[in-house]
């Protein structure tokens, strides 16, 4: 089995980070958070102080961070993982990044002779526990067919995607739909209220039509019980949909709906509530027309 390094090991990062130990894959991690890494050293990994050490040790090399501006430091910084990789490695990047910054990874690590791929992945932290995870992979097809036992390992669904960047792109294309459909779920359920029909009966009939999904599946329940704490942090869908919009810049067109959530997001990001689950993005729209979303028996 290949050496494998891990880098970041938050919400998303740690249990998949488990489920390469549990794999068997020889593992070397590093956090911000010793607690984090001493947990994973509890579970058999070994320890690194910095993200160059990682790479010293790895033949391949997993980051999964909050952010673009995360990933390029501790992928193309000065103490980065492209200071010490080792001729013919690859860097895998899981974070929900951008496409332009997957392509400057890709090139910069050509010229050292080191192998990249983008491989966001979807699924919350349920699938990274579960490693029931959706992978979307840019890069070389050659370099993909090498890391597919270990994508296996923490994803169900595994899909090649295109060269570097378009794994990146997949999957901003679905934080896209995923953030319009919780809007469109919390519009649903404010017209149901506001025309005299109980939320969880409307969101019944929604589950069992056409505008059922799995966002409606997840978010429903959450935004019906008021429950908004943990799960996808509002913060990073910003973060996201701030990578889909600058794409769409560079590429020259408009992004009309996926504008106006963005907007929603960015109000409640400002108003402190960046840690909840993206759910909360029904508590804009319910400002807006003065009533809350909330099942009967949900205590106040």
């Amino acid at each position: 089995m290949k050496k494998v390094g891990f880098i970041g090991l938050g919400v998303m990062g740690k249990p998949m980070a488990k489920n390469l130990v549990k794999a068997g894959y020889p593992l070397t991690v590093h956090d911000v958070s010793r607690p984090r890494v001493d947990e994973l050293v509890g579970e058999g990994a070994a320890p690194a102080s910095c993200p160059k050490e990682v790479a010293e040790n790895s033949a391949v090399i997993i980051t999964m961070l909050p952010g673009p501006p995360e990933v390029e430091q501790v992928i193309l910084g000065d103490n980065g993982v492209l200071k010490s990789a080792q001729e013919g490695s690859i860097i895998v990047d899981m974070t929900a990044g951008s496409p332009s910054l997957a392509r400057k990874i890709a090139d910069e690590s050509a010229k050292r002779h080191v192998k990249s791929l983008d491989a966001p992945v979807s699924g919350g932290e349920e699938g990274a526990i579960h490693a029931t995870l959706v992978i979307a992979v840019g890069g070389e097809r050659s370099t993909f067919d090498e890391c597919s036992d270990i994508f296996a390992t923490m994803g169900r669904t595994v899909i090649y995607v295109g060269n570097a960047g378009a794994g990146q792109a997949a999957k901003l294309a679905n934080q896209i739909v995923v953030a319009i459909n919780i809007a469109s779920l919390a519009e649903g359920l404010i017209f149901a209220v506001k025309a005299g029909v109980e939320p969880e009966v409307a969101y019944r009939v929604m589950k069992a039509g056409l505008a059922g999904s799995a966002v409606l599946d997840l978010k429903g329940p959450r935004i019906l019980a008021r429950n908004f704490a943990g799960g996808g942090k509002l913060k990073y869908h910003l973060t996201q949909l701030d990578s889909v919009l600058q794409t769409s810049r560079e590429l020259g067109f408009p992004l009309i709906l996926t504008a106006v959530t963005h907007q929603a997001i960015l109000q409640l990001c400002k108003e402190g509530k960046g840690d909840l689950d993206h759910s909360c993005i029904a508590n804009f729209f319910e400002r807006l027309a003065n009533v809350e979303i909330r099942a009967r028996g949900t205590s106040m």
